[in-house]
């Protein structure tokens, strides 16, 4: 199992740059080993300021979008064009401002019905990474290359709630759960595929944040209660970029 990194930041913009840098580094390596990059992209306020960034001409110019393939880690079960969807998020921060082809966006159908919506988009994945059956490969080109994640201040990871069923998923690549605090089905990758990426990334942003990353990262291993513990990358790299706001609670490292 990989072992993590965690790298403070002074502040979110800081966070942002670097994860950007991270992004573009990635993207590189990637379309040099395999001929294409991967993402998994996460919704939230975080991660939207990072796409921002990425659209930025300093950063977008030194991507090759044409070989960039985005996948969402989760989806809300709504329309595209929903304020709460995680595709328009992308779509408004980052996929309107930098020349990648239709054909590399791969979406969750939050529109269609939970359960079409939850196969359909395994199915794309086992498309994408040739592997009609089965758990997923580790080998390049057959894995995410970096999957992006936030976490919750309740420790909660993409669509992964804590009690939820999900985070012992041993054989489906992706499921979808009712979130109890709120009155939506959600579609979301399980760890059975998010722990086969070459590389994950967690960005944690604000002081609200700080008490339940103390638990995630320093307490005892409750996935249960804190689904984000159940990210483990098993031979890939797991790294934690945090601002000095959310870190507030961490041991001295």
């Amino acid at each position: 199992m990989a072992e993590r990194q965690i790298i403070s930041c002074r502040d979110s913009t800081d966070l942002s740059e670097r994860a950007a840098e991270e992004f573009v580094r990635l993207a590189r390596q990637a379309i040099q080993l395999a001929g294409r990059f991967t993402v998994a992209l996460s919704g939230g306020s975080t991660p939207k300021a990072l796409y921002t960034l990425l659209a930025a001409p300093g950063f977008a110019q030194r991507i090759s979008w044409n070989r960039t393939h985005l996948f969402w880690g989760d989806e809300r079960c709504v329309p595209p064009g929903d304020p709460a969807s995680n595709y328009r998020l992308a779509r408004e921060s980052l996929l309107d401002h930098v020349p990648v082809p239709s054909a590399n966006l791969h979406r969750i159908r939050g529109e269609d019905g939970p359960a079409a919506a939850a196969a359909a988009y395994e199915r794309e994945l086992r498309q994408a990474f040739a592997t009609p059956d089965g758990l997923p490969r580790g080998a390049p080109g057959s894995r995410f290359d970096l999957v992006l994640l936030g976490m919750g201040d309740n420790g909660h990871t993409a669509s992964l709630f804590p009690g939820m069923t999900a985070v012992h998923e041993r054989g489906r690549w992706v499921v979808v759960q009712q979130v109890a605090a709120e009155p939506m089905w959600r579609v979301t990758l399980t760890p059975v595929v998010i722990n086969t990426a070459g590389e994950v990334v967690f960005l944690v942003s604000g002081r609200e944040k700080a008490a339940t990353l103390g638990r995630v990262l320093d307490g005892p291993h409750q996935p249960d209660s804190l689904p984000a513990q159940v990210v483990a990358p098993r031979s890939g790299r797991l790294r934690w970029l945090v601002d000095a706001a959310a870190a507030a609670d961490l041991r001295r490292r």
